[in-house]
């Protein structure tokens, strides 16, 4: 079984995710009820994050999937002539 590499983007959305739940907490016990708009705009930006962090991921995936079907048109060519 091959060794994982270490994923940079999923330990950046963990943290990311961490880190605004910490904050929603503690917005909860510092501030209590007026903590409302600032827990929605927390939660918000959470949700910006892993959305913009699904799209690098996509974007990667398919740069990955173009060069590797190059490499194999490549090969084919080079078997050909």
């Amino acid at each position: 079984m091959a060794k994982q590499a270490f994923d940079t983007l999923r330990a950046l959305a963990i943290a990311s995710q961490a880190c605004g739940f910490i904050l929603i907490i503690t917005l909860e016990t510092l501030m209590g009820d007026a903590a409302r708009p600032w827990q929605g705009w927390t939660l918000a930006a959470m949700l910006l994050c892993a959305l913009s962090i699904a799209l690098v991921r996509l974007y990667r995936r398919n740069r990955a999937r173009k060069s590797r079907d190059r490499r194999l048109a490549a090969l084919d060519d080079d078997e050909a002539s």
